[in-house]
This record gives C-alpha cells, sequence and structure tokens, in this order.
C-alpha cells in the first residue's frame, strides 16, 4: 500500500499540474479570442522563476529536435524579442496575444496606440506585482517586474510609485535634473573619457569596453549626486583582492547592482542571517554602506539649506532643495503630509539615479562604442564635428553650454544606439477593468487584467517606421543638413567647414520612438544620460579610432562583420538589456 502511495502521489501531483495549465491556458484564450486578435499559445509561463532559471538551455535542447521547433523556441525565452525585431508583427499584425496558463499578454507594435496607453496612466498603469511580487510573468515583463521591486530597495520612489504619489515624486524629481547638473555631468564625462582613452591606446588590445565604461558611467555619477570625485582606473588597474571590497560608494553600488537576485528574493534585512552565505552578508554589507553615503549627503544638504550657506551644486543636494521647498510652501505640512518628500523617499529616488544612469546608460556606452568599430565612416563623421565644434579648445577645457548643443551627429550616435538596443521596455495592465483602444482602424475591447506590452524592439526597428534599413546602425538618419547655412558661425567658437546640421527630434506625439519611454511618465533623466554619452564620445573620439581586432585569417573588414554579428546575436536581458560576453569584443584604439 505504502509502495502505491509513493508511485500514485507524485503521478496525482503531475497530473494536478497538467490539469492546471491546461485550464489556464482554455480560460485566457477563450477571453483572447474574443478580441478578435492574434494570439500565440506558449505552454510555459515565462515569468516562473524556476524557468527563468533554465529557460535558455532548455530551449537550446528542444531545438535540437528537428520536430520540435516553433513557437515554444521561438518566444518562450527571455530575450526573445530582440532576435526577432518587427518580424512576429509582420506575420501577426500590430498586436497579438501571448496566451499563457497565468495571463494574457497583448504585445504592441503600433506607435498610435502605444502613445495613446502612456498618455492615460489610470486606464493603463504599471502592473500591480510591481509592488507586490517578484518576476510575475513574461520574460520581458518578468524583467521589468524584477527591476521595479529592487529600486524599492531604499524607499518609494519616481520609478515604482502610481497615481498622485508618483506625482508628487515627479514634481520634486524633475526639478532636480537641471542645467546646474548637466554641466557637471558633461565636464565629468569628457574628464573620465579622456582618462579611459589613455589608459585604453597605451594597451595592443582591449577587452574590457564593458567594465571600463561602466567604471566612467559610475564615476560620473558619484559626482553628479553626491559630489565625490573618483580618478579612473581601468579594468587591469584596480586593485587585485580576492575579496571584493565594499567600503567605498563605487564599490557598494557595484555589489548591490551584480547580486540584485538574492536581493529581490530574500529582502534586503534577510541578508544579514549568519547562515546564509558569505556573499549575501557582503550584500547586506555593501546595502549598509551605501546607505551610509546617501544619509551622509542627506545630512550635508540639510545644514545647508537650514543655515542659508549655498550647498555644492549635485542631484542629492537639489533634491533636498526641492523636497524642502515644496513642504515650505504650505505652513504646517510636513514631508510626511506628502507634499515633499521623506527622508526614506530621498534615499529611494537617489537609488533610482544611481540604477538609471549607471547601469542603464553603461550598458549602451558599451553597445555603441562596439558599434562604432563596426563603422569607421561614422567615427569618422563624428571625429569632423567634435574638431569642428571645439576648434582647438582642449575637450576637457571644453563648454557645457557652448559645445554640447552642437553636436548633433555624436547625439545622433546615442539616438542610434537607444533605438537599437533599449536598455529596458515598459509594461501596462488594463487592471480589473476592460479597456478601449483603438489599434490601427479597429477600436478592441481588451479583457481585464491584460498585461501590455509594448514590443520596443519591434517598434524601433519596423520598416514601416524606418524604412528598408531599419536594422542597420545608421546614424545619419537622425540629422537633418540645413542648406541655409552652411557654416558653423557660433559666438563661442570661430566659423570652420562644419555645416550646419541639427537633430531630428522624435515627433512629440505618437512617435515610435520611445528609447526614453514617453507621455506624462517619459525618463526625467533624459537629458542626464544624452550629456554623458556624448560627452564620452568626445573624449574618445576627438583624437583616436578603434577597429576590432581580426583573428587568424582575417582582414578588417571580416572582423568588423564578425563583431556586428556577435552584437546582434550575443545581446540580451540580464537585469538590463546588455552584450553577454562584451570580453569577446576585442578592440584596437589608434590615434588618428
Amino acid at each position: 500500500m505504502s509502495y502505491l502511495l509513493l508511485v500514485l502521489g507524485p503521478l496525482a501531483c503531475l497530473l494536478g499540474a497538467i490539469l492546471s495549465v491546461l485550464y489556464g491556458l482554455l480560460v485566457n484564450y477563450s477571453a483572447a479570442r474574443k478580441t478578435g486578435l492574434p494570439f500565440i499559445l506558449l505552454p510555459v509561463d515565462g515569468g516562473n522563476p524556476l524557468w527563468m532559471a533554465i529557460d535558455r538551455k532548455i530551449v537550446q535542447l528542444v531545438r535540437r529536435i528537428p520536430w520540435c521547433s516553433g513557437n515554444f523556441t521561438r518566444f518562450n525565452w527571455r530575450g526573445w524579442e530582440i532576435w526577432d525585431r518587427y518580424r512576429a508583427h509582420q506575420q501577426l499584425g500590430d498586436a497579438f496575444f501571448f496566451v499563457t496558463p497565468g495571463k494574457n499578454y497583448l504585445l504592441l507594435c503600433d506607435a498610435d496606440a502605444v502613445w495613446n496607453i502612456l498618455q492615460r496612466p489610470t486606464d493603463f498603469p504599471a502592473p500591480p506585482e510591481a509592488t507586490g511580487k517578484i518576476f510575475a510573468h513574461l520574460p520581458l515583463e518578468a524583467t521589468y517586474q524584477g527591476i521595479l521591486e529592487m529600486l524599492n530597495v531604499f524607499g518609494p520612489n519616481v520609478g515604482t510609485t502610481e497615481g498622485t504619489q508618483w506625482q508628487r515624486h515627479r514634481r520634486i524629481t524633475a526639478s532636480s535634473f537641471n542645467e546646474h547638473v548637466n554641466r557637471r555631468v558633461w565636464t565629468d564625462s569628457i574628464l573620465q573619457s579622456t582618462s579611459l582613452i589613455r589608459y585604453w591606446s597605451l594597451k595592443p588590445s582591449v577587452n574590457s569596453v564593458a567594465v571600463d565604461t561602466r567604471t566612467v558611467s559610475l564615476h560620473v555619477m558619484s559626482s553628479a549626486i553626491f559630489g565625490k570625485v573618483y580618478p579612473f582606473r581601468g579594468a587591469d588597474e584596480v586593485i587585485s583582492s580576492t575579496k571584493e571590497d565594499s567600503s567605498s560608494y563605487g564599490r557598494s553600488l557595484k555589489i548591490i547592482l551584480d547580486r540584485c537576485i538574492p536581493l529581490l528574493v530574500l529582502g534586503r534585512k534577510n541578508l544579514s542571517k549568519p547562515w546564509l552565505p558569505r556573499g549575501f552578508r557582503e550584500l547586506y554589507q555593501a546595502t549598509l554602506v551605501f546607505q551610509e553615503h546617501m544619509t551622509e549627503a542627506y545630512e550635508g544638504g540639510k545644514r545647508a539649506m537650514m543655515s542659508n550657506d549655498k550647498p555644492e551644486t549635485n542631484l542629492m543636494t537639489s533634491l533636498v532643495r526641492a523636497s524642502l521647498a515644496s513642504v515650505d510652501q504650505k505652513p504646517g505640512t510636513t514631508a510626511s503630509h506628502q507634499e515633499g518628500l521623506t527622508e526614506e523617499e530621498v534615499y529611494g529616488n537617489v537609488f533610482v539615479f544611481n540604477f538609471a544612469g549607471h547601469d542603464a546608460t553603461a550598458n549602451s556606452i558599451a553597445i555603441g562604442v562596439c558599434l562604432l568599430a563596426t563603422r569607421p565612416d561614422v567615427q569618422d563623421w563624428i571625429a569632423e564635428e567634435i574638431n569642428a565644434v571645439l576648434a582647438g579648445v582642449e575637450s576637457t577645457a571644453s563648454s557645457y553650454e557652448a559645445a554640447f548643443p552642437h553636436l548633433p551627429r555624436c547625439l545622433a550616435v546615442v539616438f542610434e544606439t537607444v533605438r537599437l538596443y533599449t536598455a529596458v521596455a515598459i509594461a501596462k495592465t488594463t487592471g480589473p477593468k476592460p479597456q478601449q483602444l483603438k489599434i490601427g482602424t479597429d477600436t478592441v475591447l481588451l479583457p481585464p487584467n491584460t498585461f501590455i506590452l509594448p514590443n520596443y524592439s519591434a517598434l524601433h526597428t519596423h520598416p514601416r517606421y524606418w524604412g528598408p534599413d531599419s536594422l542597420e546602425f545608421e546614424p545619419s538618419r537622425w540629422v537633418i543638413p540645413d542648406p541655409d547655412v552652411p557654416k558653423t558661425t557660433n559666438d563661442s567658437h570661430p566659423a570652420s567647414s562644419h555645416p550646419k546640421e541639427h537633430l531630428k527630434e522624435p515627433p512629440s506625439r505618437n512617435s515610435p520612438f520611445v528609447g526614453w519611454s514617453g507621455g506624462v511618465r517619459n525618463c526625467p533623466g533624459r537629458k542626464f544620460s544624452q550629456v554623458e554619452f556624448v560627452g564620452v564620445l568626445v573624449g574618445l573620439f576627438r583624437d583616436f579610432k578603434v577597429k576590432p581586432v581580426p583573428l587568424k585569417g582575417e582582414d578588417d573588414e571580416m572582423a568588423r562583420a564578425r563583431l556586428l554579428n556577435q552584437i546582434r546575436t550575443d545581446t540580451g536581458m540580464k537585469l538590463l538589456l546588455q552584450m553577454l560576453h562584451p570580453e569577446r569584443a576585442v578592440l584596437e584604439w589608434k590615434r588618428r
């Protein structure tokens, strides 16, 4: 009898799981079918934590079975959208469902519909799992949810709040991203990148692009947020140690971001348990060190405000100033009464600034540098602009006001990199009520609790919006020459042979480009990241050029083709979109 129970017990559990999957598929299939939109059935909920740990390996194994390839191997793994681009939408239309045992997910490649959703935050809020569950659903959705959950580690912030709470956070944080901060970002980006290029140019080859650009971005952020300036040190110059040091701001942030999964799963306080692995306790210590840096900067900003001293201009002091000023506008109110930000909310927003300004921008810069290594003509194109605009002025002595507005080619490289490789997308939901959405010429009634995933990878590459070369890295698509002003004639520097050009800004409404999100919840740090990226390009490409190191039997053209293929096939989702094996991109830098 006991033997029979041992056999039947697992079989009953397996049968129950299968029936649960089939029931979930049937219910969600029925709801999706009523909309009249195309749909794809997927047997596995891509947000299941276990599946996320093994999805790539399982899919690779299944692909080896000739008769098993299909929608499962095409769509049921993290990062499928980067590989697939717009092709699924060409086959199925601008909107289609993924029907899974968990929920229905609407994928969109319609600029008007996406803009409509972004303009209706009440009808289409962020998924409730953003503040409740970890790794909720689809690969893209799950990554998004995990990021939001991690961003709450130090407190609520502009990235994770909704409704009136978000409006309060947005009002205060937006005022902190000002031209004073951008001026500092420009100076620090060029100082760091000129040190970086000195380090790279002394080496016969470089395979640390991602590591070193991450260091640059980290140091820019430390200066912009806390006013702390660190000298650049390359990957080979970092003091070797078997123990990862968490005693500095930079190290603590790096540990937090590199080990975010345990932080998400266990929570911050639980990491200190003595029976957990040593690495978890080091992560806990890193959160304490990072908290100390924020507290020190916060208290310093408050003291300066209270004593009427002029505090140093950085994001922390700007945030403290804006928050306290907001409270003072209404006598008798306090930050806890939702006028300003509480101390915890200030810390939460500072961490968001670090996360977005460090990881997202650093990943984009690394990809952008590698893309430029495949296009020597684009390198020459931006170098011409940089030298014409700076006109004999040392890069480190250049002025933000005089230089940045006149570098549309460099900014075009930023836009084109983000177009092809958007760091992180957004997810929305219909909430508990059905919602109408116009898709093309039809108005569709979406069922309650439908998850909506604007497919950025498709939207940013569909030939309908970007032409037949939509998959190519072509920054020139963003630049418009001005035939009426053939010469650069700015008061800040003499005229040159550089033609007057300007950036082709995406339309303010219904744009197919949402690299920094859009609508009322667009990224407040958009210009910050643009200034940093352009500053790095000025420091790197004014006097130097880069190419991939050829393998045995390759010429330069073959090496560039190989690197471009690596970027296209080896870029995927970890915490954010990034090159999965950037060390394989071996580059050589030479002076022009």
